[in-house]
């Protein structure tokens, strides 16, 4: 037996019935196919599936989809605005923050929660708020870089 759930994800509104037991990230890539969101551990450990549940950085594979009934959710797809992308998709474009590529989103959104509180994150900020993400390819060098150059980048687009 399913449950009905509302989500608003990426300023969209869906309606579905969803098995009690699914997890919020399998009902964002297998339901509505938003597949940047990714599955890198299946144990909350990596961060690949981190999006922002009502504002804040979480890891949609601890929760079940129905806990996100009535919530608003962006994923890294919702980022972009206007075909553009958001200052840190371009950071990491400009600075070679990534490789592979897997855990980008993953860390996008979780340091776009950073930032929200912390427009001008020391390197260690940067480095404490990445705990929780995992990137197998780098050390973390071009990654902190990148976040380095949208935190400058954000902060004039405000002043203007």
């Amino acid at each position: 037996m399913g449950l009905q759930i509302h989500i608003k994800v990426n300023g969209v509104e869906y309606s579905y019935e969803v098995e009690p037991r699914l997890l919020l990230v399998h009902y964002l890539r297998d339901v509505l196919r938003l597949t940047g969101t990714h599955i890198g551990c299946d144990t909350s450990s990596c961060g690949s599936c981190t999006i922002h549940l009502n504002g804040k950085a979480t890891k949609s594979c601890s929760l079940f989809a129905v806990q996100a009934d009535g919530s608003e959710i962006t994923t890294i797809e919702g980022l972009a605005e206007n075909g553009k992308f958001h200052a840190l998709q371009e950071g990491f474009k400009e600075m070679h923050g990534l490789q592979c590529g897997f855990c980008t989103p993953g860390i996008i959104m979780t340091v776009a929660d950073l930032l929200q509180d912390n427009e001008n994150p020391s390197e260690d900020e940067i480095r404490y708020a990445l705990e929780g993400n995992y990137c197998r390819c780098t050390g973390y060098h071009n990654i902190v870089k990148s976040i380095q150059y949208a935190a400058k980048k954000m902060k004039k687009e405000v002043a203007v």
